[in-house]
């Protein structure tokens, strides 16, 4: 980044915090904050408007949470790389997060120099990553889980590109919904908490219309994304 100056937009539905995160990055070398944002709706439209190189986003945040607006931005903005930058270093918000195009994903307990350093990174194609972080992700490797979600589509045929919207971990929830299983079991195959399934089905009936499962499992065959399974 010699000689270069980042352009940040800052992220955080917390007045206090947001105002702190804005004054430490005027105080790290070579960024320029060209934004700030109370909540996921605002950031998109901040992206939109003054196109910074990088957004430091917050996760849980009113209107529209970090995990839809970085989905948002990178489906739409692709020269804008999103660090997360939250309080929760949880699976239910690490993994959705790095799913819907994060680069960086940092806790609030990060000092200048490590934003500093996960912003360099991302600038640099590089993931950046707190070392916490880090280890949740070998372990997750370790214990043979998906570190990122692929739609399932139960098998061959699943569609590369996704109808009406839909994310990756939507289609590979709404292949598992066809698949009979009950939103615990979904949890449990996924490693993830059922209040997190309940999310993604509620986005997805939303996306492709479904008033209930019967309907979303008519759809996830007719669309690919599921198959009968074989005897």
């Amino acid at each position: 980044m010699a000689g270069q100056v980042t352009r940040v937009v800052v992220a955080d539905d917390q007045t206090v915090v947001r105002e702190g995160i804005v004054m430490l990055l005027g105080l790290l070398p070579g960024l320029e904050v060209v934004g700030a944002a109370a909540d996921g709706e605002e950031a998109v439209r901040l992206v939109a408007e003054k196109a910074p190189d990088v957004v430091l986003m917050d996760l849980r945040m009113p209107r529209c949470d970090g995990v839809e607006a970085t989905r948002r931005i990178r489906r739409d903005h692709q020269g804008t790389q999103v660090v997360v930058l939250t309080t929760f270093a949880d699976d239910d918000s690490l993994f959705p997060a790095l799913e819907a195009g994060a680069r960086g994903y940092l806790t609030k307990d990060a000092g200048g120099d490590e934003i500093l350093r996960a912003i360099e990174d991302v600038m640099s194609g590089q993931a950046g990553l707190s070392p916490r972080v880090q280890r949740r992700l070998l372990e997750r490797l370790a214990q043979g889980g998906p570190v990122v979600a692929q739609p399932t589509g139960s098998g061959r045929g699943a569609p590369e590109e996704l109808p009406d919207g839909l994310t990756a971990r939507e289609a590979e929830v709404l292949a598992l919904v066809a698949e009979g299983l009950s939103n615990a079991e979904i949890a449990a195959k996924l490693y993830v908490s059922p209040a997190t399934v309940k999310t993604h089905i509620n986005n997805l009936f939303s996306k492709i219309g479904a008033r209930d499962r019967a309907q979303a499992v008519r759809y996830a065959f007719r669309h690919g994304i599921a198959r009968p399974l074989q005897d």
